[in-house]
């Protein structure tokens, strides 16, 4: 998947702790980790933003392992559920990470560990890598992943955004998220120099990193750009960021024209994208000369592939302005999900095309709108509502909130104490046309979220 021949002496990755590897230096390192390792096995990735954590990755994609891409810092519990139910053969994890069952470390570079568990999962010859993903709901999936998925993604990535060796992206995403994992995939392809980091994006150490080593780019859900610009950071003029880019969630129409208009300023570009970790994360993104015009929209398909919409029947949408779900087609649609270890010997259950479970539109120049998720609408006196646009509504007076309901009642949650909770009722009764006394305000200390920025719904409750 990876050309490291043609780009051996480039920079490969820099971190923030000081290492320095080229493309030939991060080959020899995983091909050492191989030696330890039987192929055609599952294997854990314990992931950091870290050089170990790479160089882990590396060596399961060169040798045609199955990796599973976690938290290094996930829960005990949590990880000991997955050893279970999946039996991995090794496990790649920070040093001195604690293992339980009798696993033996086998050897250790770069600040992590190869342990041997002795258990052997049967695994199909094209699943190349899995991501457990709980999206909004709080539902664990694990998402199989082919090597043809991640290469089509790449390349596609590769080409819209016009990535080069000359790249420097500052990695601020977790490598085991699908947006994150995109950017290390991309950029490893393309001979870049990857800038990792473990610091938040709000540190100044974090920035401080970014200008020091050049950094050309940056990635961020609407959640960090929200933030980015509510606290004011990254004033200064920096002259190596050349792009920005944001998916992981609808952004307001405000937050998009209102980075638009800075990049501009400062001659950078701007892009809005949207993906699934079931595409292997990039499905439809907008070109930066229609962020005013197109202000809300995620744009169009990535190269390669294809998008429509299909009503409640499954039938096509062929006109404009008309609601119904996005289906994409593409080689980087992933296999399916896994609910278990036999599941890991699945091959492709999909061919090539995802239903999303997003409600949206195509307006009269083909560009795509998103207003919300399938199983986030609810019926209240009659009226359908999306759960995700009153949120949005929301949002020009609340800076953090998330809703809640069903077809008896909504509860809006948020950050902000000051703000009358029968103004925020009044406001929605108002624009939804149903009873004040369907709507309740709880103000809370904090939104749960999910390390990427997702709102996590699953532990909110319906008041």
């Amino acid at each position: 998947m990876f050309d490291f021949e043609k780009y051996k002496d480039n920079l490969a990755c820099i971190s923030s702790e000081g290492r320095q590897i080229t493309y030939c230096e991060l080959e020899g390192l995983a091909e050492e980790v191989c030696v330890f390792m039987k192929p055609h096995r599952l294997v854990f990735c314990m992931c950091s933003n870290t050089v170990g954590s790479i160089v882990g990755y590396v060596a399961c994609l060169g040798h045609e392992d199955a990796v599973l891409l976690l938290d290094a810092g996930m829960s005990g519990e949590s990880f000991y559920e997955l050893v279970e139910v999946y039996r991995p053969s090794y496990i790649w994890a920070p040093a001195g990470f604690t293992l339980a069952n009798g696993a033996e470390q086998v050897m250790e570079t770069e600040g992590y560990a190869l342990f041997s568990t002795g258990s052997v999962t049967p695994v199909a010859d094209e699943l190349a890598v899995m991501l457990a993903t709980s999206g909004s709901t709080g539902s664990p999936k694990i998402v199989r992943l082919s090597k043809k998925n991640l290469r089509s993604n790449a390349e596609a990535i590769v080409d819209y955004l016009h990535i080069t060796s000359n790249e420097r992206p500052v990695l601020g995403l977790p490598m085991n998220y699908a947006f994150g994992l995109s950017i290390v995939n991309s950029h490893l392809m393309a001979g870049a120099t990857l800038l990792l980091t473990q610091n938040p994006f709000i540190a100044t150490e974090f920035l401080q990193f970014a200008i020091d080593n050049g950094f050309t780019s940056y990635s961020g859900v609407p959640f960090a750009f929200e933030t980015i610009r509510k606290l004011y950071l990254w004033r200064q003029s920096i002259p190596s960021l050349r792009t920005l880019t944001m998916s992981g969630g609808m952004p307001t129409q405000d937050l998009v024209r209102f980075f638009d208009d800075t990049s501009r300023l400062f001659g950078k570009k701007f892009y809005v994208m949207y993906g699934q970790a079931e595409a292997t994360a990039r499905i439809a993104y907008l070109e930066p000369e229609f962020n005013q015009t197109k202000a809300g929209s995620i744009g169009k398909a990535i190269p390669g592939g294809e998008l429509w919409l299909e009503d409640e029947d499954g039938e096509l949408i062929s006109g404009p302005f008309v609601t119904g779900e996005l289906v994409y087609r593409g080689e980087n649609v992933f296999m399916g999900y896994a609910d278990n270890a036999d599941d890991l010997m699945l091959g492709d259950n999909n061919g090539g095309v995802l239903h999303t479970g997003d409600i949206g539109y195509r307006d009269a120049d083909g560009y795509y709108f998103i207003i919300g998720r399938k199983k986030r609408f609810v019926k209240l006196f009659s009226v359908r509502l999306c759960l995700d646009h009153i949120e949005k509504v929301l949002r020009y007076m609340l800076s953090d909130c998330a809703c809640v309901g069903n077809d008896y009642h909504i509860t809006v949650y948020t950050t902000d104490r000051l703000v009358d909770s029968n103004a925020v009722i009044d406001r929605l009764s108002l624009r939804t046309k149903v009873p004040r006394k369907a709507f309740s305000v709880c103000h809370v200390d904090k939104i749960p979220r999910t390390k990427s920025g997702k709102v996590v719904y699953s532990n909110l409750i319906i008041q």
